[in-house]
């Protein structure tokens, strides 16, 4: 049994977990000031109130899981990628202030609005800034980071990042064609419309680019085993944004956003290819990366306990607050 390899799979199951949690939350912040003032805006907050919280526990589980699971890639993507971390953390506490004083302050839910927006873009297109950086390469100088401050700031990186937002705003609204009714509810479908070519075009732009990043990115991407899974992607890709598109016009709420995860997982199952078996793309592997045998054996067991409670709190905090999303909402008599 590798322990190498069990970690890496839980450390992207962590990631791909906040990418499809905290997504949709995210991007009901990146639509809030498309909403109408007032009873529309409570709404978008109150169909996430519940959850947004618990979902950033993932994110927390996958930064931890790299620093005590590959220290030494934690010690070189870290000061490789300081601004756009920084910058996601300062906008996930701006939405998380915002979040919970634009109803305790309503002075100044302008300003929280405001906020709120600003923190969740701002978090967003860092995130997606930092998976562009990381796919474009790291320079690696022995066991440390070798590049510049600015190395992370490319027209790809920024190309990945506004191809996130797009992402997420998509994933917000089609959460919202879910849990809502009435005008909001016609808006997120309008919203969801307008998204989704947008994100058909980013994923082919990032797609093209990519394998012309990195050699092994062409040779992971066209050639055997690789070349058995990219092959049908652009069919796969095309028919969920076929199906997605006709289920925006159909009377079934939750398929929209069921269909947009099978967006995000087919992107995910292009990026695995692109990088596996490197946890730094072209320069570090997971294997020169890990942390000693008996460590992973150590948290592997306080893993292997929390995971699955984690699990079982979401499972069930989201069937308790399933259904639809009325006007008194989660904040009513806070």
């Amino acid at each position: 049994m590798d322990l190498t390899v069990i970690w890496a799979f839980i450390i992207a199951f962590a990631v791909a977990m906040y990418v499809v949690m905290d997504g949709f939350d995210l991007g009901i912040g990146i639509l809030f000031p498309f909403f109408r003032v007032g009873k529309e805006r409570d709404q978008s907050m109150n169909a996430v109130a519940p959850v947004w919280d618990g979902n950033e526990t993932w994110l927390v589980l996958g930064g931890g899981g790299l620093m005590a699971a590959f220290p030494l890639a934690y010690a070189i993507v870290l000061p490789a990628l300081y601004a756009p971390i920084i910058a996601m953390l300062l906008g996930l506490i701006f939405r998380g202030v915002a979040f919970e004083f634009r109803w305790r302050d309503p002075g100044h839910r302008a300003f929280w609005d405001m906020s709120f927006f600003l923190g969740s873009l701002f978090a967003t297109l860092a995130q997606g800034i930092t998976l562009g950086a990381l796919l474009q390469g790291i320079d690696v100088d022995g066991r440390a980071y070798g590049g510049g401050w600015w190395d992370w700031l490319t027209p790809f990186s920024i190309l990945t990042g506004v191809a996130l937002v797009i992402g997420y705003a998509l994933l917000g609204s089609c959460w919202l064609i879910w849990k809502t009714e009435g005008e909001i509810h016609a808006d997120a479908r309008r919203f969801a419309r307008l998204a989704l070519p947008a994100m058909f075009v980013a994923i082919g732009l990032v797609s093209l680019a990519t394998p012309f990043l990195e050699n092994q990115y062409w040779r992971r991407w066209f050639e055997a085993p690789g070349l058995y899974v990219t092959v049908p992607m652009p069919l796969l890709v095309l028919g969920t944004t076929v199906l997605l598109w006709r289920s925006l016009r159909s009377d079934t709420d939750w398929h929209p956003f069921v269909y947009t995860l099978v967006l995000f997982l087919l992107s995910m199952i292009g990026l695995a290819i692109s990088i596996w078996p490197d946890v730094i793309p072209g320069r570090v592997s997971i294997w020169d990366a890990a942390a000693p045998h008996s460590s992973q054996v150590f948290m592997l067991i306080g893993a292997g306990l929390l995971v699955p409670i984690i699990l079982a709190y979401t499972a069930w905090s989201y069937w308790v607050f399933r259904g639809k999303v009325g006007e008194e909402g989660y904040h009513a008599h806070g």
